[in-house]
């Protein structure tokens, strides 16, 4: 490791606001993962100065760079040139869009490297999800992964020891010292991971609303144009969706129901909303590797592949091909087989009942959440494990006229399900009594997209 920069002096550049140097960030990031490089104290003042004072864009990229640089990353056969792509979604409340994309994408010849992660916290994790899957394998080394896409044209797997590990380092320091919030911090570490995947394109669901990262639009479009802009500097076309995350996506939340909703969008069913993303995440995907002339007609692509059952024949195949026996992908894949029959369900069941008729105006995605991580669906800590067969399926959707008695939601628990949380759950769901007695339309998800192609003005904040 290169001893011309002094890590103190640069911790005391940054504290005062000044620019780091494309130089000056590598030496910080190999310094941060050599045996003989900076202390953990060192590392947490420079993410704290970073934190505090800002990264602009050139920094951003560059600091970026450096993490992919810290590893390997996965390299593709020349013919699959331009072909590969992949996605990113800032965590959500029932987010199975993943689930159903990846199939969907590789049934209209993409190739997906999807490299996922695990629930922390209220929000859900694409891998916790899969496992709920008897048989399913998510630890995956790059050969396999290669010889999956090969086979199926997509995967969806856990990061590698040999991928970024410049990322854990900073990452397990920004958990300690208050810092994960950092926007150019959060990209960073996003993208590092991703163009080690190697991808010629990206579409990005940052979700706002109450149960999301970013509570605010504003917030959220400075995070979309600093992951645009992280993309724009590493030379992948990359569109950021901005997505509503008041309400929980589809009508499921948990590990093995939404599985199960996924199955049933590869089916050609599911709920609107869901199907709303899966095929406006894809078609942007499809135009932007080329493969289809315009976003609307690769909307229309990936919706055919959904109702043809050619999604779910990928999704039956990259089951079988990461570990799932063949007899029970299957089975799972067979329209109008009993899932639970192989999938894990808790074996209690609560359904709440509306105590007034009228319009729904809200389910509240972050009360639910925290009452279903609290029952076992999710994590406080990495190596906590995770109850898959926890979860709510709900009745109602946002717009929809209730009668007073109906059912909003079923409760799958343990026997753990206590009155407190009983009184949170039946505090989610607002009525308007005087809003009509006729269902409004769905609403659309999508609120903003930000173009890598058609704006010029992409830039970080701070």
């Amino acid at each position: 490791m290169s001893s011309e920069y002094s890590i103190q002096d640069l911790i005391a550049k940054k504290r005062d606001g000044d620019e780091l140097s494309e130089q000056e960030i590598y030496h910080f990031v190999e310094a941060s993962y050599s045996s003989n490089g900076a202390s953990d104290s060192q590392i947490g003042a420079m993410l704290m100065a970073m934190y505090l004072k800002g990264l602009n864009r050139e920094e951003t990229v560059s600091l970026t760079k450096a993490m992919l640089s810290s590893g390997s990353s996965l390299t593709w056969p020349e013919e699959w040139q331009g072909s590969v792509a992949d996605k990113h979604s800032t965590g959500g409340v029932g987010d199975k869009v993943s689930l159903a994309l990846a199939p969907a994408l590789a049934a209209c010849g993409v190739k997906v490297p999807m490299i996922s992660g695990r629930c922390l916290g209220h929000t859900g994790g694409t891998l916790d999800k899969l496992e709920s899957i008897p048989g399913f394998q998510v630890n995956l080394e790059s050969k396999q992964v290669c010889d999956v896409l090969a086979k199926v044209g997509c995967c969806i797997v856990g990061q590698t020891e040999s991928l970024v590990p410049a990322d854990r380092v900073l990452y397990r320091i920004r958990d300690v010292t208050a810092t994960v919030s950092s926007i150019p911090l959060i990209s960073s570490s996003i993208f590092s991971k991703k163009a080690a995947e190697n991808p010629s394109a990206l579409v990005l669901d940052v979700k706002v609303g109450k149960a999301a990262f970013t509570v605010t639009k504003e917030k959220a479009q400075v995070l979309a144009q600093t992951m645009v802009g992280i993309c724009l500097g590493l030379s992948i076309k990359a569109v950021a969706l901005i997505t509503t995350m008041d309400a929980p996506l589809g009508k499921t939340i948990g590990n093995s129901v939404e599985v199960a909703e996924a199955i049933s969008c590869l089916n050609g069913k599911g709920p609107e909303d869901l199907k709303e993303l899966v095929c406006e995440q894809g078609g942007y995907i499809l135009e932007a590797l080329n493969k289809a002339e315009s976003q609307k007609t690769g909307l229309k692509l990936i919706a055919d592949a959904l109702e043809n059952g050619k999604a779910l024949q990928k999704f039956c195949d990259m089951l079988k091909a990461q570990g799932v026996s063949p007899d029970l992908a299957q089975n799972l894949c067979t329209p109008g087989a009993d899932l639970f029959s192989i999938l894990p369900l808790s074996s209690q069941k609560l359904e709440l009942v509306v105590d007034k008729s009228g319009i729904v105006t809200g389910i509240d995605a972050l009360v639910l959440a925290k009452v279903g991580h609290k029952l076992g669906a999710g994590r406080s800590d990495v190596g906590d494990k995770v109850d898959h067969g926890v979860g709510f399926v709900l009745d109602v959707r946002i717009g929809q006229f209730v009668n007073k008695g109906d059912r909003w939601v079923s409760v799958y628990h343990n026997g753990n399900l206590a009155d407190s949380q009983i009184a949170d759950l039946k505090s989610a769901l607002k009525i308007e009594e005087n809003g009509g007695t006729a269902d409004l339309p769905i609403a659309s998800r999508i609120v903003d997209v930000i173009d890598s192609r058609r704006r010029s003005s992409i830039f970080v904040c701070q």
